[in-house]
């Protein structure tokens, strides 16, 4: 018999012996792991610079691009954050929504470089028209505004294949009328006048109608108002002379036309400072916004009175200036029961 036939058994025996001791050792419960109660480590979330370049195509040259892009506007000193420009602003705007940020194209690929939606306007917001809060009439420098580039892509179009002027930009009675108006024909093309974003896309009612908002590249937002119908989308990117809608007389409309707006930051311009209408054409490549151009903001923002004759009526004095009879009790602080007396001033706007 081999001395490994002797050492086996003894081998056998010192194994049992020892998983005997280890099963009686004691258990440290402070070492003891419960792996179903292990917390995941949390997570710091940092909110991402929107300054920062998403993606860039390696395989192209695109510093021409990115040189244009910052061509357009130069930003000016920071104005106020907050601003209540009062009920007549912008007579036409829709009550304040919710400031959100793009769900759908949150980038843009403009000539093969990405770049942010943010990089547009720190804001964006797809239901209200003037999101801002910044006072036009605190404007106080002169930005170079790069309208249109070919030899980059970005172009330019007249919002229709032909200019008829109705209306300008001014006062209406008592009301400011914050955009240039075009006589059409329903079922007309309307077109984007610049290469953009589509900001908006809604139907107001009592204004404009169904109605689109353009964010533009080189600083411009562009409304168009009082359409029959509608192309695009909330996100989607246009380009110049793209066919975004067709002209109507949706909403607050006396026929057939397209109200048409140029705003900076969501204070409206004469749009003709911009568009040459009579020679359909545009003015000029470079636009040089000045203070100027927000002195209206004055006289729009001036109060009017009516003082009530005999034979006066809320009725009657809503329809002679236009005015709701809600809005003028709402003014005046009475009801629409409420008797009037000869000479009492009521406020209308």
């Amino acid at each position: 018999m081999s001395v490994y036939s002797y050492l086996l058994p003894v081998f056998c025996l010192l194994g049992l012996a020892g998983s005997s001791l280890l099963a009686q050792a004691p258990v440290d419960p402070k070492k003891k792991k419960d792996f179903h109660q292990i917390k995941a480590p949390s997570i710091e979330y940092k909110v991402p610079d929107a300054n920062d370049i998403l993606f860039e195509d390696e395989t192209k040259d695109t510093s021409s691009v990115k040189e244009e892009l910052q061509e357009g506007p130069v930003r000016t000193p920071a104005m106020p954050e907050e601003d209540d420009l009062g009920e007549d602003s912008a007579f036409f705007d829709d009550e304040e929504g919710e400031l959100s940020v793009v769900e759908v194209n949150e980038q843009v690929n403009l000539d093969s470089t990405w770049i942010t939606i943010a990089q547009y306007y720190a804001i964006w917001d797809s239901r209200t028209i003037n999101p801002y809060k910044i006072d036009g009439a605190d404007f106080k420098d002169t930005l170079r505004l790069t309208l249109y580039d070919s030899t980059s892509g970005f172009g330019w179009s007249m919002p229709m294949d032909y200019s008829r002027l109705t209306s300008h930009f001014g006062f209406r009675k008592i009301r400011w009328h914050y955009g240039t108006d075009l006589g059409l024909v329903i079922g007309d093309p309307i077109r984007s006048t610049f290469d953009g974003i589509v900001r908006i896309v809604s139907y107001d009612a009592k204004g404009y109608g169904r109605y689109v908002v353009i964010r533009h590249y080189n600083g411009f937002e562009t409304l168009y108002g009082h359409m029959s119908a509608v192309n695009v989308k909330t996100g989607q990117y246009v380009k110049a002379g793209e066919v975004i809608g067709k002209g109507g007389s949706t909403g607050r409309s006396s026929g057939p036309h397209l109200h048409f707006e140029v705003r900076y930051e969501g204070n409206a311009i004469d749009a003709e400072k911009v568009f040459d209408f009579t020679n359909h054409t545009l003015r000029t490549r470079v636009f040089y916004l000045m203070p100027e151009h927000f002195n209206y903001l004055k006289e729009a923002r001036k109060v009017f009175y009516h003082t009530v004759r005999s034979g006066d009526s809320l009725g009657k004095i809503s329809k002679k200036y236009g005015v709701s009879i809600t809005k003028i009790c709402q003014l005046n602080g009475i009801r629409s029961n409420t008797t009037l007396k000869v000479g009492r001033r009521l406020r209308i706007r």
